[in-house]
């Protein structure tokens, strides 16, 4: 019999454990749930998913031979998971606010029934990875049941089952609702594709100026209070995803307290439907065990997976990964491994690539498509992005979305910095705006670049020199900046109307502003001056359209009013 030889926190030695690596394990008289890390001739070193308090050298171990698996199945979503897939609804109800250790509950519903309708018939040959039938697991979402093998079907019949109930044969095998997958291996596409559609966010920087593509990666790293979690929960709620899986990793409770509370509660723009019956929430506060915190975003990339499988596209969001990284060095220091730069292991870039690496808009086994986007928050110690994991992080991920303290002390938000942030998915995603937007679009986000980025230039002469000594066009080219940040990069993510802006509305309030600049710019060219010419009334109601549904309408006035006072001061000057 194996027996506990070593504990430390988290990390438990066994003695005489017959276990492979990854195996999941029963560790202590209370049955603590463990995952074997390291096994050095008769040890197997076992990181434990829960509070290691009051076990000792001498109690049992045993191992359950697999290694730890998801439940994949109609009920994953409307649920809240903790990091091993534990509902903490049915938690509750057994045991109060607090998870009693050894807690031990099915992650679907074994009593629900469900209403399966098939879509192939007896004798067809099916490839694995294909769609056997449906189920209608929420109002806003059809959950497609994947075979889990190829062959003949010998037997598919219609009606209403458990999860465990053989809905038909394939091959010999009884087929169910449910099925069981390794959380650390990749389920399997045909091919791989280069991701050449943006996802929809409807936060108006992100969509313009540094876009992610569907099956894209992106990164927000920032210091505490300058909104990650935010910018997060508008994701989730606005981007145009079929699916959200929203993973709480490491974050504080009354952070992840918020998620939990809100989400329940926020309608689908989409369906107006409550959002979670699209959405599956993954928690694992910061008091929780901290192994649990590197299952959890494992757990969630693979049930992001599944539903990819299905044919649909799918945002994971993980706030934050810093956190897993901080679980990460605990078991690595526990271990006595030889730690990297600033103590965590030397593994951690190898591990954030391959959770990243899973992400991808790919060519399904059934032939379909899917993706998974990933959005990961990391949190830099005191704001600091040369910490190793945001670096590592900025080496992976193609969009990088770089939140500024300064910013959100202003009250500009989102306080996502346009100097240090960029996309890799600008080219790729180009052709799309251009086709499906304005065939203007890459002329008028490249203006735009160019106008943030002089003014950052003339900022640093203003502060020697003051405004008023700069050359007229200076002067406008600051102004014009600010239009663009007062108006356009400033966005209200509580507002009815302003926490979502399309990009045709984005691409039309862009419109106005350049306008505007080309506009004033003529103006002093005719010999008005920049103060006369950036005075005028009429480009305020640029800033006021993205408040309003009917924003045609308000920017087309203020597009005819900056016409009409411009021209006006030109014709006083000419007389």
């Amino acid at each position: 019999m194996a027996i506990i030889h070593r504990v430390s926190g988290p990390v438990v030695t066994a003695e005489g454990l017959d276990a492979r690596m990854y195996d999941v394990v029963r560790v202590g008289k209370e049955k603590l749930v463990g995952e074997v890390i390291e096994i050095n001739g008769d040890k197997a070193v076992i990181q434990v998913y829960e509070d290691t308090s009051g076990i000792a050298p001498g109690e049992p171990v045993e191992t359950t031979g697999m290694p730890l698996m998801v439940e994949l199945g109609p009920g994953i979503l409307n649920n809240i998971y903790d990091g091993i897939q534990r509902p903490l609804p049915e938690l509750q109800k057994l045991m109060g606010d607090f998870i009693k250790r050894g807690a031990s509950v099915n992650s679907l519903d074994r009593k629900k029934k469900w209403k399966f309708i098939p879509s192939l018939k007896k004798g067809e040959e099916i490839t694995e990875g294909e769609i056997l039938g449906t189920v209608k697991e929420t109002n806003t979402i059809e959950h497609r049941v994947l075979s889990p093998c190829s062959g003949k079907i010998d037997e598919i019949k219609e009606g209403s089952y458990t999860v465990e109930e053989t809905i038909g044969k394939v091959g010999g095998k009884e087929i169910t609702l449910m099925q069981r997958w390794p959380i650390r291996a990749a389920r399997r596409v045909k091919e791989k594709l280069v991701p050449d559609t943006p996802l929809i966010t409807g936060i108006r920087i992100l969509d313009s100026l540094f876009p992610l593509a569907k099956g894209g990666t992106a990164s927000i790293p920032g210091p505490f209070g300058a909104g990650k979690t935010v910018t997060q929960q508008s994701l989730a709620k606005w981007s145009d995803a079929d699916i959200i899986v929203y993973v709480g990793c490491g974050e504080r409770g009354n952070e992840m307290t918020e998620v939990l509370v809100e989400f329940p509660e926020l309608i689908d723009p989409k369906s107006g439907n409550p959002l979670m019956e699209r959405t599956t929430l993954i928690a694992n506060t910061s008091n929780m065990p901290v192994a649990a915190r590197e299952a959890s975003i494992y757990t969630g990339i693979t049930i992001a997976e599944y539903y990819r499988d299905m044919g649909y596209d799918v945002a994971l969001m993980a706030d934050s990964t810093s956190r897993w990284a901080e679980a990460m060095r605990e078991i690595s220091s526990r271990m006595e491994e030889m730690p990297g730069e600033e103590g965590y292991p030397a593994y951690l870039s190898a591990r954030l690539s391959e959770f990243y690496e899973r992400a991808g808009k790919a060519i399904l086994l059934s032939g379909s498509m899917g993706s998974i986007s990933i959005i990961g928050a990391v949190s830099p110690p005191g704001g600091d992005f040369s910490e190793p994991v945001t670096q590592s992080t900025q080496r992976i991920t193609k969009a990088f979305w770089a939140l500024d303290a300064a910013l959100a002390n202003r009250r500009h938000f989102p306080s996502i910095n346009w100097m240090n942030s960029y996309s890799q998915y600008e080219s790729s995603l180009a052709p799309w705006y251009n086709e499906n937007i304005t065939p203007q679009w890459t002329t008028i986000i490249s203006k735009v670049k160019k106008i943030l980025s002089e003014e950052q230039r003339l900022q640093e002469i203003v502060q020697l020199i003051g405004s008023d000594a700069l050359p007229e066009k200076e002067q406008l080219t600051l102004e014009v900046a600010r239009l663009i940040r007062e108006f356009f990069l400033q966005q209200n993510a509580f507002h009815d109307v302003d926490s979502y802006c399309a990009p045709a509305k984005s691409a039309r309030i862009l419109q106005s502003i350049l306008y505007f600049e080309e506009k004033a710019r003529a103006a002093i060219e005719a010999g008005v001056s920049a103060r006369e010419a950036v005075a005028i009334k009429s480009k305020n109601k640029i800033g006021d359209a993205k408040f309003y549904k009917d924003y045609e309408k308000i920017l087309n006035e203020a597009d005819a009013g900056m016409e009409n006072e411009i021209n006006e001061m030109v014709r006083k000057n000419a007389a």
